[in-house]
């Protein structure tokens, strides 16, 4: 790109797994594409465990746009059919497990008050997965640079041109400086990114949210929780085989598992005032909170030196303009605590899609508005959920509306009527919304006994898979009955449901 000006109709910055699939799309829809990647694959990167609406939204953006290679990361089983040398981790859901405070060893109780299992799949064949990012981003890069977009890595940009009509570009990559214009600018860099340092944009996460901070890295030798404290009774799937939750007063322990021998596992927590620790010290310090998870790391060692995020959750005020458009992943960040990242992704991908197929005035005002939206309606569930940390019950009701909204969604879609889950979280559904945003209330005032009587009217209207039933003490595996039993709720007769269970794998 250094003998001459280059056009494009699109130009992504962030060579990432958003970054990469929207090239991709953006190929697929006839556009030219430059995208443009500040480091080399593959690469350090977490934001590593999938959901079953993020699976359903890859599988939309793949058979809609003609994308069959993306199609086998949509299960474990497909994927290990298709990608076998790929590295990734088995998800048959969320484990939670409280600790309150800290300092003491794990104990169960026969009413299982400390825990919570959620099932996301009811087998492993069509189960959800961690996605090994370092092979994985690289993956997609190629397979956009395949598809005709030009790639470019170790690409350092200097602040964009606006153009009244687009966008001008410059900057140095191996082969020396280039200069580009583009119709349209994208931005998939990730928090304070790009366009949000280009821009000298301001900060605002919503009121009431915590400043969080984050300790984390890869690791080899992790034992399993299971191992340590095996569960008594019957488990909907393996603990440990789940985007396994440890859960303290004032921030959470993540461990999620890869089949190549690496686990990933840090913690988020409200942030500490400095002097910080190093995060070596500072992750040997959060271990000796609970001996029995110290135990799971007694052999363990770092793949790679631990990372510390002093400031993990991030929002700018502003994702749109007249040719600028971020994608949710460079427009904020919220918590890891629901694997909200890949599902908010993959929606604003879908947007830009629609958006670009209805002409050339995609109208991206409206689209950064619905992204700030929706990253709002998850920093309100994420936000209640960290003041509910030290009272464990509260904290599983309001889970109960986070996977409420998502069975809710993933029903809607799975049928193929997307329009009865309007909004992420279904923020755009007026009883649920109302609803949720009272839960959300009471629990910042930790009027605990009024979120728990709250939560239980609205899983008498949106829950489709027997959540609020406490017969089963706090797990959950996938059950048909429930699901057919509601299907009216969702505008769905029990043999339109039926159907939909056996195109979605799910075997009773």
């Amino acid at each position: 790109m250094t003998a001459r000006v280059h056009d494009f109709d699109m130009a992504v910055v962030g060579g990432g797994f958003a970054g990469s699939i929207l090239a991709m799309v953006g190929r697929r829809l006839g556009k030219s594409v430059l995208l443009l990647e500040r480091h080399r694959h593959p690469r350090f990167v977490i934001g590593e465990s999938s959901t079953p609406l993020a699976n359903l939204l890859l599988e939309e953006i793949a058979l809609r746009h003609d994308l069959p290679r993306l199609l086998p990361f949509c299960k474990w089983g497909t994927w290990q059919q298709a990608y076998p040398s790929m590295a990734c981790g088995l998800k048959r859901g969320f484990s939670f497990y409280h600790h309150g405070p800290g300092g003491n060893p794990w104990r169960p109780d026969p009413s299982r008050s400390r825990e919570l299992l959620v099932a996301a799949s009811p087998s492993d064949p069509i189960a959800d997965t961690h996605w090994f990012r370092p092979q994985l981003d690289h993956f997609l890069f190629n397979e956009a640079a395949q598809l005709g977009a030009e790639a470019v890595e170790e690409a350092r940009l200097d602040p964009p041109q606006f153009l009244p009509a687009g966008v001008r570009l410059s900057g140095h990559a191996p082969d020396g400086p280039f200069t580009a214009r583009a119709r349209w600018l994208f931005d998939a860099t990730g928090p304070r990114g790009y366009l949000h340092q280009s821009l000298a944009l301001p900060e605002s996460i919503p009121p009431h949210f915590p400043a969080t901070e984050a300790v984390f890295g890869h690791f080899h030798g992790v034992g399993r929780w299971e191992n340590v404290r095996p569960p008594e009774g019957t488990v909907p799937f393996p603990p440990d085989d789940a985007a396994l939750h440890h859960v303290f007063d004032e921030g959470w322990t993540w461990v999620l598992r890869f089949n190549n021998g690496l686990t990933s596992a840090g913690f988020a927590r409200r942030a500490s005032r400095p002097p910080h620790a190093p995060p070596e010290l500072a992750w040997k310090q959060w271990l000796e909170r609970c001996p029995d998870i110290a135990a799971c790391f007694a052999h363990a060692t770092p793949a790679r030196p631990i990372a510390h995020l002093p400031r993990l959750s991030f929002r700018t005020t502003r994702a749109a303009g007249p040719s600028w458009l971020m994608l949710p992943v460079a427009a904020g960040f919220i918590d890891p605590l629901l694997s909200m990242g890949f599902p908010l992704t993959l929606l604003g991908i879908l947007r830009i899609s629609d958006a670009l197929q209805r002409g050339d005035n995609p109208g991206f005002d409206a689209l950064g508005k619905e992204t700030l939206g929706d990253l709002d309606a998850g920093f309100g569930m994420v936000g209640a959920l960290y003041e509910a940390m030290p009272a464990f019950d509260a904290f599983r009701n309001l889970l109960m509306l986070y996977f409420a909204s998502a069975i809710w969604t993933e029903t809607a879609r799975r049928l193929g009527c997307p329009g009865r889950a309007p909004g992420f979280l279904l923020r755009h559904h007026p009883a649920y919304s109302d609803a949720t945003a009272e839960c959300i209330r009471l629990a910042r005032l930790r009027r605990w006994p009024e979120v728990r009587e709250r939560v239980g009217r609205v899983l008498g209207d949106f829950d489709l898979a027997g959540m609020g039933d406490p017969s089963r003490l706090h797990r959950h595996g996938c059950d048909a009955a429930p699901l057919l039993a509601n299907a009216g709720r969702i505008g769905a007769t029990p043999a339109q449901m039926s159907a939909m269970l056996a195109r979605s794998g799910f075997v009773a």
